[in-house]
C-alpha cells in the first residue's frame, strides 16, 4: 500500500497485524477538516496557540500565559495486563504517555483526569489500577483531580471474562506563551541527546502481541533468550517518566525542541518547526525485547525503526556545546543519555539513521544503498 505523494512505501507487516496507519493518516484528514474549523469559536482568550499536530497543543489564557493540554492511552498493552491479571502498572503507562507529551511544548505537567471504560465493575480491578495512576502521579508530580468510568458491556471485550476496560487520561500544564518550544530555532549542528526508554513503552503493543503470541505461540509467562525475566514482564515494563530531567533541562540550557519517540520511531524529530533534517551517527544497542520481535517476527529494519522506540523514549535538542550537560542531567535523574546525532541543512525534512542504513521522511523509512 503506497503512502503520502513523495513517500517511501512503508511495509505492511504492522498493518497485516492489524494497524493501518496508512489509512489512520487519510482518516485523519476528514476529521481535521472538522475540528480545525472549531478554533474560530475562541479567537482571543482560549485560543489555541499552535497548530493540531505537535504532541500537544497550548491555549491562550491571557496575561502571557498558557495550558497545555494532550490526550492518549495506552492501548493494547492493556491486552497484555489482562493476560496476566497484573493491572498496578498500566496506570503508570496512561499518565506517562501523557505527562511527557506535555512536556514537548516546554510545559510543566500539572494534573491528569482519566477515563476508564469497563466490561464490568470489578473493585480489585479499579484499585490495580489506581495503584498504577498513583505511582505515575507520584513520580510525574502531578495531582489527579477527577476522572470518569463507564460501564459498556456491550462495546468491550477483554482477554478474561469481566475483565475488559480501556484507559485513557488528559494531562494539562502550564507554560509562559513566549516559552513554548516547538523547535522553531533548531538549525544545523544542534545536537540531538536521546534518553534511554525502558523498553517497548505503550507503542507497537499490537504487531509485538501478534508476533510473539500468535506467530510465536509463545505465553506471557514463557522466558526466552534473550531477555531475563518472562515475555509479559518485558512488556508490561511501564512507560519511563521524563519529567525530571526535561524539567531541569529547560531550566538549565537552551532547549531547542523536545522529542517524546512513540509510534513513528525516530521519525518524530521532524515535528519540529524549523525546517532542517536530522543525521544520526551512533544508536545504542536496543534492549533484548527489539532484537527478539526482529528475529523471531522477521521484520525489517524499516519497520523497526517506523513503530518501536528502539531504546530511545525521549530527545532533546540542544547546542552542541551544552549536550555533555544535558546528558549529566539526565543522568543525574537515573536515565542514561547519548549523544545521537545532529540536525543539518534540510528543507526536504529527511531523517537518516546510519547504523542502520535507513532515510525517512513522512511516516516511513527506506533502506538505502
Amino acid at each position: 500500500m503506497p503512502g503520502r505523494i513523495g513517500e517511501p512505501e512503508r511495509p505492511d507487516v504492522y498493518r497485516q497485524a492489524g494497524v493501518d496507519s496508512v489509512a489512520e493518516e487519510r482518516g485523519l484528514e476528514g476529521l481535521l477538516e472538522f475540528v480545525n474549523q472549531t478554533f474560530a469559536f475562541r479567537p482571543g482568550v482560549g485560543r489555541p496557540a499552535l497548530p493540531i499536530g505537535y504532541f500537544a497543543n497550548v491555549l491562550d489564557l491571557g496575561r502571557g500565559q498558557g495550558l497545555a493540554i494532550s490526550t492518549d492511552g495506552v492501548g493494547t498493552k492493556l491486552l497484555v495486563a489482562q493476560m496476566l491479571g497484573r493491572y498496578d502498572t498500566v496506570g503508570i503507562d496512561c499518565i506517562a504517555m501523557n505527562v511527557n507529551d506535555v512536556l514537548c511544548v516546554g510545559a510543566e505537567p500539572i494534573a491528569i483526569v482519566d477515563y476508564m471504560a469497563v466490561q464490568a465493575m470489578k473493585p480489585e480491578l479499579l484499585k490495580e489500577l489506581g495503584k498504577g495512576l498513583y505511582e505515575g502521579a507520584r513520580q510525574a508530580r502531578v495531582a489527579i483531580p477527577g476522572g470518569e468510568i463507564a460501564q459498556v458491556r456491550e462495546m468491550i471485550k477483554g482477554e478474561q471474562d469481566d475483565n475488559g476496560f480501556d484507559l485513557v487520561a488528559t494531562c494539562v500544564g502550564t507554560v509562559p506563551l513566549d516559552r513554548i518550544i516547538v523547535g522553531r530555532d533548531v538549525e544545523p549542528g544542534d545536537v540531538v541527546v536521546g534518553l534511554r526508554s525502558t523498553g517497548i513503552h505503550s507503542n507497537g503493543l499490537t504487531l509485538a502481541r501478534n508476533v510473539l503470541f500468535r506467530q510465536a505461540g509463545f505465553s506471557p509467562t514463557d522466558r526466552v533468550d534473550p531477555l531475563t525475566g518472562s515475555i509479559g514482564d518485558e512488556l508490561l515494563a511501564p512507560t519511563r517518566i521524563y519529567v525530571g530531567p526535561a524539567l531541569a533541562m529547560i531550566e538549565k540550557l537552551d532547549v531547542k525542541a523536545l522529542i517524546h519517540v512513540t509510534s513513528d520511531g525516530f521519525l518524530n524529530l521532524l515535528r519540529v518547526a524549523a525546517d532542517v533534517g536530522f543525521v544520526v551517527d551512533d544508536l545504542p544497542e536496543p534492549p533484548p525485547i527489539f532484537r527478539l520481535l526482529q528475529q523471531v517476527g522477521r521484520i525489517p529494519d524499516e519497520e523497526m525503526y517506523s513503530v518501536f522506540n528502539m531504546g530511545i523514549g525521549f530527545c532533546a535538542i540542544v547546542p552542541e556545546a551544552q549536550a555533555n550537560a544535558a546528558i549529566a542531567i539526565a543522568r543525574a535523574h537515573e536515565v542514561d543519555a547519548f549523544v545521537l546525532g545532529h540536525a543539518v541543512p534540510g528543507p526536504e525534512r529527511v531523517v537518516r539513521l546510519r547504523p542502520v542504513a535507513l532515510e525517512g521522511r513522512g511516516s516511513a523509512f527506506k533502506k538505502v544503498r
